[in-house]
């Protein structure tokens, strides 16, 4: 059997993180079987559908690199296919036309409740062989007798008594097929072994089986992955923080981090953390996804992210970088050689947003500083530290991170202070922050030229 699975979003907003890790156990189902992987996208919801939120989806599985080997496929485009599968269920004796007014259905659903029964469907028209008229829907005639039994790749076996299910509506009386009806109809004819999706979908599982069954169709092998919570518990949202995937990549995410953080959500192999692509497809199975919902956990995914940083190749760091340098407002023209600059500063940032920032100070001047910093480090003793310091520097000929080193140790011996009242006060006049790398290799980047022209600022601050 050749493994087909798919991912099918509704394109009613962006990809957000749980679909994500959806589509990402999907692809890597796929991945490890030899199989394909099908992106198909339902957008029978014409009200809320957008090609915005197509555009979104198709840009995140990209970043992502989740490449699907068919499709997209699109629902709008088969509306006759499922009028087709409709009729097939009309002409079969397994649906049939109803014309119960939604005063009815209000109704009855009253009642139930008020007698603590279960809201369903009572088959009203079941047996009225109605034809259709204005205002009619379809529904399908579920069994009324037997069970509907799952062997579910994570929730074991699931058994529904076919009595707790009602006729659900297959066609609006507008004519539009429903959604249990067109995923049956896709996942039937696009030859579908597997169908990893959110639990959610779990309810929805026993009538879509009930549907394939009526069709004569081969049923596909389910598996209900856990929902993703928040730090507190609660369902994943947009309180949380970024939930929309393409929000992470503007926040300074690589795609490798978020793509290894969200395959740890329900599924792991040991206490292995960091995983390659490659491992990811080799060591992944359905089978050990656990059972239980997992939570989002920023600081995790930071510390993920910052590894890849730390890991990335100089060159290609610097591209994905650019960006969001020029998003800050500032250029690498005018300064020192971007490799050498990451070669030191890519392990100390968790984003992409938060390196950029980190070494702004080296390509663009500033005329502020950190107001708290500014309080402790500049006052009347710093003056003749920075005085020192910026003689010095003046006459240094050899710009190198052991002779600037050298000032520093000589400033220290000679007016007899501290390391850190020189260092702390230097760094700061120089980054306008009181952030940076050990402060000879910083000046060294920054160069002669600015750094005795920032200590004169910095002095000039504290006069």
């Amino acid at each position: 059997m050749k493994v087909r699975t798919r991912f099918a979003p509704s394109p009613t907003g962006y990809l957000h993180v749980g679909g994500a890790r959806t589509a990402l156990f999907s692809w890597l189902y796929a991945r490890k079987t030899g199989g394909k992987f099908i992106l198909r996208i339902e957008d029978t919801d014409r009200e809320r559908s957008t090609e915005a939120s197509v555009d979104a989806i198709l840009e995140g599985m990209e970043w992502l690199g989740l490449d699907y080997d068919e499709g997209p496929f699109y629902q709008t485009q088969r509306f006759d296919r499922y009028r087709e599968v409709i009729q097939q269920l009309l002409d079969t004796g397994h649906a049939y036309y109803c014309d119960c007014t939604k005063e009815r259905l209000a109704m009855l659903r009253e009642e139930q409740m008020a007698n603590k029964i279960k809201p369903r469907y009572d088959g009203c028209c079941c047996d009225k062989s109605l034809c259709a008229t204005e205002g009619t829907v379809i529904r399908f005639k579920n069994p009324s007798e037997g069970d509907v039994v799952i062997d579910d790749l994570v929730k074991g076996r699931v058994v529904i008594n076919n009595r707790e299910l009602d006729d659900l509506i297959i066609e609006r009386a507008d004519g539009t097929p429903t959604y249990n009806l067109t995923v049956v109809v896709d996942d039937w004819d696009m030859k579908m072994t597997h169908v990893i999706r959110g639990d959610d979908h779990l309810n929805n599982t026993p009538r879509q089986i009930n549907i394939l069954k009526a069709l004569g169709a081969e049923l596909p092998i389910y598996a209900h992955v856990p929902m993703i919570l928040g730090d507190d518990g609660k369902r994943l949202s947009k309180r949380h923080g970024a939930v929309s995937v393409m929000q992470y990549k503007e926040d300074g995410f690589l795609p490798e981090a978020l793509i290894n953080y969200l395959v740890r959500l329900s599924w792991s192999h040991g206490d292995q953390e960091i995983f390659s692509r490659q491992e990811m497809i080799e060591l992944f199975d359905a089978v050990d996804i656990n059972t239980s919902a997992s939570a989002f956990n920023t600081e995790k995914l930071l510390w993920l992210n910052q590894h890849y940083i730390k890991n990335k190749e100089p060159k290609l760091l610097a591209e994905l970088l650019l960006p969001f340098i020029r998003s800050a407002g500032f250029s690498t023209e005018n300064g020192p050689d971007l490799l050498a600059v990451l070669a030191v500063f890519q392990e100390r940032c968790n984003t992409l947003v938060e390196l950029a920032e980190e070494i702004r100070f080296l390509y663009q001047d500033f005329d502020e500083y950190n107001a708290k910093q500014a309080k402790k480090q500049f006052k009347e003793t710093t003056l003749p530290i920075l005085e020192s310091l910026k003689q010095q520097y003046s006459a240094l000929d050899d710009w190198s991170a052991e002779a600037i080193h050298h000032v520093v140790e000589n400033t220290v011996n000679t007016l007899e202070v501290g390391f850190g009242k020189v260092g702390q006060p230097l760094r700061l006049a120089v980054t306008g922050h009181g952030k940076s790398p050990s402060i000879d290799v910083t000046l060294e980047l920054l160069g002669k030229e600015k750094t005795v022209s920032r200590i004169g600022q910095a002095i000039d601050f504290i006069q």
